[in-house]
């Protein structure tokens, strides 16, 4: 299994159409995401330069938030925490009316305390992280694209 992280953010004219947007802008536009929850696949790659054929089901886990409200400051964070030891890690997503910083310190510390319940070492955490200042209507999404 490989995996990346993406995150983007776009006005739109309808939230869906902000949505659509904010998928093209973090590079899963052309993709259907088939949303899965938080449990990275063991010895799952990392691979930065993801190449997904246009169309293909790809099971994701994802935060997204969009908003109609103008001047409001939205975010999408997802981070992905790996073990040392090889086997199955963690994926946690947050969404929210708070700034890239404030939704990053989350995921890192939602990461923590997954590893910490599961009795695990976490050694690694990947972020990556959307935030938007909506105009009229926008949306912040971030996501971890598993491919097999």
């Amino acid at each position: 299994t490989k995996f990346n992280l993406v995150a983007g953010s776009s006005e739109g004219s309808t939230l869906l159409n902000a949505f659509d947007g904010a998928l093209l802008d973090a590079g899963a536009g052309n993709l259907n995401l088939l949303r899965v929850s938080s449990v990275l696949p063991p010895s799952a790659v990392y691979d930065e330069y993801l190449l997904i054929p246009p169309g293909s089901l790809v099971p994701t886990a994802y935060g997204a938030i969009d908003s109609n409200t103008p001047e409001t400051i939205i975010s999408a964070a997802v981070g992905v925490g790996i073990p040392g030891d090889g086997s199955f890690g963690m994926i946690m997503e947050v969404s929210g009316e708070f700034d890239k910083n404030a939704a990053e310190k989350q995921v890192r510390k939602m990461l923590a305390e997954a590893f910490e319940m599961r009795n695990k070492t976490l050694a690694e955490i990947k972020v990556k992280v959307a935030e938007h200042k909506v105009d009229k209507t926008g949306c912040a999404f971030a996501g971890v694209l598993l491919w097999y």
